[in-house]
């Protein structure tokens, strides 16, 4: 419990340090330039209301994708090396450990 306590202690205390090299980082242009302005959102929002892509195309593109996916995961779950040369390598390690 007071090793607990301590590490508790100590974690808070660090939380109050300095870090100047943040400060650091900061160039005076930076510190004295004005806000940006603030621009509308309403032309963001027409264009991306406006997009020009079909949502079954889309839909059509990522199911064959995900079938890709799933084919390449089926051949990545079978064995690395197939039974005949496992049974090959198992023999010649026979032979050559007596």
């Amino acid at each position: 419990m007071d090793r607990a306590f301590a590490l508790c202690i100590c974690l808070a205390l660090s939380g109050c340090t300095q870090f100047p090299q943040l400060d650091a980082v900061v160039s005076e242009s930076a510190k004295n330039a004005p806000y940006p302005t603030l621009a509308p959102v309403d032309g963001l929002l027409a264009r991306a209301n406006a997009s020009t892509t079909d949502p079954v195309a889309v839909r059509g593109g990522l199911a064959a994708r995900v079938a890709a996916l799933r084919a390449r995961a089926a051949r990545l779950r079978g064995p690395i090396i197939e039974p005949p040369v496992r049974a090959r390598m198992n023999a010649a390690l026979r032979r050559h450990s007596s």
